[in-house]
């Protein structure tokens, strides 16, 4: 059993740390909404704490699940915040999809404190973290990995050290990026099928035994060919990790040409009133036509 914290209840947090009550660890909750706290407890027992500093006090790991960059700061600095509340020789893991910036300035002022730090931003969904089958994509030193790993492993189907600080970010980036891509993609097939007068339901049975099965097709390509997009992952999440993405490319150089178009594509949605639908749903904007 492990002392933990875990800051951020949202659709992820929620059920993530659920998984590590469930596998016997000590859990103390933050949330912003004390209701959603006090939801947790009622479903999984532990403790909440009135702030991130709290929930931290006398933890060997704090793990945060939260929105953004400036969401990530509120939590974890000033003294309220959750290295207030660390000691020294406890580790720090951020699992918001954030950017590879944030992920070394928090890394930076936990080494300040002797804390270690491990960025490792989630892939999988909700769907994912309900079931606790997370990947998880981590940067950090190899000591403060080994020191999470066996325990974010109570949530993760896979938990991968990638590199130094901003490793993990960097690559949910990758991912998103291909995410991206494949799912414009898969819009453009199903879209082209439709028009071409196809059986689509046998059309997906057919071409996902081949080379263009993919993950999005095998769960998604059904809801897609009925306009079904009232669960998964949000509009607006996608659309604030590409945003991220674009951001690092530009940094570095890199050439992103379909990215930045699907990054728009997702802010046609959003101004529909869309932002909360799956991120499949960017074959409506084909069904337009």
């Amino acid at each position: 059993m492990t002392a933990t914290a875990f800051v951020g209840l949202g659709v992820m947090g929620f059920p993530m740390a659920g998984h590590l009550r469930a596998a016997g660890h000590e859990v103390t909750v933050y949330n912003r909404t004390q209701a959603k706290a006090e939801a947790w407890i009622a479903a999984h027992g532990g403790r909440s704490a009135p702030t991130p500093a709290e929930a931290a006090a006398g933890t060997e790991l704090v793990m945060v699940c939260v929105g953004n960059d400036d969401d990530v700061r509120a939590v974890t600095m000033g003294e309220d915040g959750a290295l207030a509340g660390m000691a020294a020789g406890t580790v720090l893991v951020d699992h918001t999809t954030a950017s590879a910036e944030m992920a070394r300035e928090l890394h930076a002022a936990a080494a300040r404190q002797a804390i270690g730090f491990v960025d490792g931003p989630v892939s999988g969904g909700q769907s994912g973290a309900e079931q606790g089958q997370l990947t998880v994509m981590c940067g950090g030193e190899p000591a403060a990995f080994e020191r999470a790993r066996p325990v974010i492993e109570a949530y993760a189907k896979t938990v991968t050290l990638l590199g130094p600080a901003g490793s993990g970010q960097l690559t949910k980036m990758v991912n998103q990026i291909c995410i991206a891509g494949v799912l414009q993609g898969l819009s453009e097939g199903l879209d082209f099928g439709r028009r071409a007068g196809l059986d689509l339901d046998l059309v997906l049975a057919t071409i996902s035994q081949g080379a263009a099965g993919s993950w999005q097709m095998e769960n998604r390509g059904a809801t897609m060919a009925r306009r079904e997009f009232d669960f998964g992952f949000a509009v607006d999440w996608m659309r604030k990790d590409l945003q991220i993405v674009l951001d690092e490319a530009s940094r570095i150089e890199a050439v992103l040409p379909l990215t930045a178009l699907v990054a728009q594509f997702y802010g046609r949605l959003q101004r529909q009133g869309h932002g909360r639908w799956d991120t499949s749903s960017l074959i409506e904007l084909l069904a337009e036509g």
